[in-house]
Order: structure tokens, then C-alpha cells, then sequence
């Protein structure tokens, strides 16, 4: 991605005035990015206290919840060309503005349509926000722009705030209302944009780039495919698959975009994202490394809050509480990936085989605890290791994106599929074929159980009878839990037995170019395309 960089003295922001040490400046981004990072429009973890308090229902919380998702990935093909046109402090304050009036939305709405397209541009300003404050202080970070350095900050600074907010929404619906969640987000997003006017000056990109040359029919298309996409997943079960008229739609929509945006990728100079970028061989790679891994981890979605809520009856402070088991693992997790993959050079082999190691830890430990007595305690190994394994495939895959050999002015584009890939279908694909799976396998369960009741207590009284097949659905969960968890442990050991047995000599190389040379990239883009 370019060459080795010297260093280049004292590192200072020349966006922050002079009021504010040198020292602390990068300090002040990060602390603009916790706050940007927790402020997304929906707060998954409140979903169950807005089904009881709004006329939304599950499905249509996840749905809005993961359109934030779509539109994060949907900006990454041009958040480069938004820095170029727009000064951090312009940025900031803009991408305050619209989550501050997302979260209004989102705490006052019952409608899905303008729940989902709302938590879209929430997640797409969120996402740009998120890169104004990481790409200032870049080079504090790292002075010769590892990106294996640099995203073992971006993934402790992420996946620790989708831990810490959900706690942090638990808890404040605990002591007052989820709505409050919103407000106490708005306040700090307020408290944001103050600072920013106070202590950030214009300061202009040194080459003013205009927003020319962009494919937004493209990017309409793909958000509209990754959407139809989510809808699929989240609906299905509700809809029953294919046999709905509503799953039928959005498959024929979803798959219309796909292939008007593959056709018009075939002949466009500058398409939203490139037939180049789709057939990188380490994009592809990522991809399927992506599908294997985040359905072995779907389990996380599906059977971990039915689990302890239904069978080991926790509650709900109970039950978010275990996100701090998640939390040390992601914390551990990048704090290794940073000491052997980003400064050591560990090979892409090596690292992937630990991440599917703890993978099947965590399965193999669910396998043979699930029961109807475990301690709380007791699920801190297979949370950690969730958390660990979670946090080390996504660094070392980003990281073979920016390896990839591709040309800058496409790389962006490969950063949009990593995040379609990664974060969408990693958060809606698994747990859709597992949660069928699991619907399927506890009927059977169910069915084998209750014809041995009936064969063998022809007359039973019906009144304990129903309590008997009450008891009956909840064996024949935890049953078909175990079950799910043996077949995805042996997938998790196939993959981490063909990931030993491969050829994998690849190190970590990949060096960001520098912002210069990037300015140049983008604006011959704009040039060529005019």
C-alpha cells in the first residue's frame, strides 16, 4: 500500500487550537469517538422494553437496528472523499446534528419505515464521524501507518462500546425508562458539538477535492440490496421464508439491485464498488472466512439470552452483566493481536487458527456446561473466548484488505464489502440458518418426548398433563441447544483443521500510503471522471 514512512517529529493537530496541550489532542478524538460510537439511533438492548412499551415488534427493532449497519458499510467506499471536502470540525458538527435529531426520531417513533431509514443515516453519519476523529489522529497512533496497529485500536474502541452501551441502555432502563438512553445521548452529542466549536478551528484539507465523480445510484442500489438482504434474515422466520409474499419481494428486489449494479459496474470508469474489488482475492477470502465463522458465533443471538433468561432465569441486569465477560475478551483479544500479529508478525495463518481455536473453545464449553444449574461464573470462559476470537479474525481479515494489492482509489470499495460481509451478514445470515435450525430441532425433540409420554401415561390427568409438556419444551431446548453446539463444534474443527494444514507464510505488511499521496489518488479520480 506504499512505502515505509520516517518519522516526522512531535505529532500535532492543527485542527485543535492552541488552548489545549499538544499532548492531549489526540485524547480529545477519542474522546469525540466514544461518544459517537455510543450514540447509534437504537439501542439493541433496550429492544425487549420497547416491545413492551411501543406497538414495534422484534423483528422490526433488529431490522432498524441493523440498517444502522448497512449504512455504516455503505459509507466506507467514500468517506475518503467526504475528509477531502470537508474539514473535521465541519464534519463533527454536522454528524452530531443528525444523531442528535436520529435519536429524537428513534425514542418518539412507532413507524418502521422511518425507524429503518432513520437508524440508516444514523449508522452512515456515525460511521463518517467515527473516521474524521481515527483519521486525525492516525499517525499518533502509528507514525508509520501499520494498519494492523492501527485497527487494534479502531476494534478495542468499537466492539468495547457495543459491549459498554449495552450495559450502559440496561441499566438506565433499570433505574428510570429506555427513552432516557436517548436523551442522555443527545446531551453528550450537545456536549460534542460545543467542544468542537470551541476548540476545533477549519482547517481545510491542503487540496480542496469537490464530491464529483461518486456513483450515488450505485450506493442507492447497494443500500437497497444490503437492506432487502437484512429484511430476508430478520423477517424470515416471521414471514415463513418463501412462502410469504413480503420475503418473495424483497428477494426479487434485493436480487434486481444486485444485478443492475454488477451490469453497471461491467461498463461504468468509476462505479460504487468495482468488479476489481469484488474479485480480490483476499476479498473473497475475507468473505467466506466472514460466513463460516459469524455462523459458528450466531449462536450468540440466538441461544445465549434464551438460554440464561428461560432455562437459568436471569434477569435482565443479570443477563447484560455477562457483557462484561465479552468485554475482557475483546479487551485481551486486541491487546494480543496487537503484541503478536501487528508488532511481531505473526502470519495470517497462525492468528486465523487461534481465532477459530477460541471459536471452538467457546462451543466446546457450551457443548458440555449447558445445564440446568449453571452459575453465572461459570460463563466467563465461553464469553471471553466469543469475545477474544471475535476481535482477532475481524483485525487480521481488515488487515488482508489493506494487503490486497489493490489500487487506493478501489480500496475503499473492498472496505465496503468487508463491511457488508463483517458486520451485516455477520450479524443477520447466522443467526437466520441457526435459528431455523433450531426451530426445526426442537420440534423433533418435542415430538420424540411427547410420544413417549403418551405411550406410556395413556391416562394422565390433562390438567398436569400441560404442565408435563411444559416441562417437556424446555428439556427438548436445552436438548436441542446441546445438539446445535456439537454439529457447530465439529464445522469449527473441520475449519481449524484446513486452516492448519494450509500453506500460509503471508506476514502483516500492509502500510497506509501517505495522505499526499492519497490527495493525488482522489484527485485524478475527480479529473478522469469529469
Amino acid at each position: 500500500m506504499g512505502d515505509w514512512h520516517a518519522p516526522q517529529g512531535p505529532f500535532d493537530i492543527p485542527d485543535v487550537r492552541g488552548v489545549i496541550p499538544r499532548r492531549l489532542k489526540p485524547w480529545l478524538f477519542i474522546f469525540f469517538v466514544l461518544i459517537v460510537q455510543f450514540s447509534g439511533g437504537l439501542y439493541l438492548a433496550a429492544a425487549s422494553d420497547m416491545v413492551g412499551t411501543t406497538a414495534l415488534m422484534q423483528e422490526d427493532i433488529l431490522m432498524a437496528g441493523y440498517a444502522s449497519l448497512v449504512g455504516l458499510a455503505v459509507n466506507f467506499a467514500v468517506m475518503f472523499r467526504i475528509k477531502f471536502r470537508f474539514s473535521a470540525r465541519t464534519q463533527l458538527i454536522v454528524c452530531g446534528i443528525v444523531l442528535i435529531v436520529a435519536n429524537v426520531v428513534c425514542a418518539h417513533t412507532d413507524s418502521v419505515p422511518l425507524l429503518v431509514a432513520t437508524c440508516f443515516v444514523a449508522g452512515w453519519f456515525r460511521m463518517q464521524a467515527t473516521f474524521a476523529c481515527n483519521s486525525t489522529i492516525q499517525l499518533w497512533l502509528t507514525p508509520v501507518r501499520d494498519m494492523a496497529i492501527f485497527f487494534c485500536y479502531v476494534y478495542i474502541i468499537v466492539d468495547s462500546v457495543i459491549q459498554l452501551s449495552g450495559i450502559a441502555t440496561i441499566y438506565t432502563a433499570f433505574h428510570a425508562e429506555w427513552e432516557y438512553m436517548h436523551w442522555i445521548m443527545i446531551g453528550l452529542l450537545g456536549l460534542m458539538i460545543l467542544m468542537v466549536v470551541v476548540l476545533l478551528k477549519p482547517v481545510r484539507a491542503p487540496l480542496f477535492i469537490p464530491l464529483l465523480g461518486i456513483d450515488w445510484i450505485g450506493a442507492g442500489l447497494w443500500s437497497i440490496f444490503m437492506l432487502a438482504f437484512t429484511f430476508i434474515c430478520v423477517y424470515g422466520n416471521f414471514y415463513d421464508w418463501w412462502d410469504a409474499v413480503e420475503i418473495q419481494g424483497a428477494t426479487a428486489l434485493g436480487l434486481v439491485c444486485l444485478g443492475i449494479n454488477l451490469w453497471r459496474a461491467s461498463f461504468l470508469h468509476h462505479p460504487y464498488i468495482s468488479l476489481m474489488a469484488m474479485r480480490n482475492r483476499n476479498v473473497i477470502r475475507a468473505t467466506l472466512v466472514y460466513v463460516v465463522f459469524f455462523t459458528l458465533m450466531a449462536t450468540e443471538h440466538v441461544f445465549e439470552h434464551t438460554y440464561a433468561a428461560s432455562i437459568l432465569g436471569f434477569d435482565e441486569t443479570n443477563l447484560i452483566d455477562l457483557n462484561w465477560y465479552v468485554f475482557a475478551g475483546i479487551v485481551v483479544g486486541c491487546g494480543f493481536t496487537y503484541c503478536t500479529f501487528a508488532l511481531r508478525k505473526w502470519t495470517y495463518k497462525t492468528m486465523t487458527a487461534i481465532g477459530f481455536a477460541l471459536a471452538a473453545v467457546y462451543l466446546a464449553y457450551f457443548y458440555f456446561l449447558i445445564d440446568y444449574g449453571v452459575e453465572k461464573e461459570m460463563l466467563f470462559i465461553p464469553l471471553f473466548a466469543r469475545g477474544a476470537a471475535s476481535v482477532i479474525i475481524s483485525i487480521v481479515f481488515l488487515t488482508s484488505i489493506v494487503q490486497s494489492g489493490l489500487p487506493f482509489t478501489v480500496f475503499p470499495q473492498a472496505l465496503t464489502i468487508n463491511g457488508f460481509t463483517g458486520a451485516v451478514m455477520g450479524a443477520t445470515l447466522g443467526p437466520a440458518l441457526i435459528g431455523e435450525l433450531l426451530r426445526h430441532t426442537i420440534a423433533k425433540n418435542v415430538s420424540l418426548l411427547s410420544a413417549r409420554i403418551v405411550d406410556f401415561n395413556p391416562g394422565v390427568d390433562p390438567m398436569s398433563l400441560g404442565s408435563v409438556f411444559g416441562e417437556i419444551g424446555r428439556h427438548a431446548l436445552v436438548v436441542s441447544m446441546k445438539e446445535i453446539y456439537g454439529w457447530l463444534l465439529i464445522v469449527a474443527l473441520v475449519a481449524l483443521t484446513l486452516i492448519l494444514i494450509g500453506y500460509g507464510p503471508v506476514r502483516p505488511w500492509a502500510i497506509f500510503p501517505k495522505w499526499s499521496t492519497i490527495r493525488r489518488s482522489i484527485k485524478h479520480l475527480v479529473r478522469t471522471s469529469a
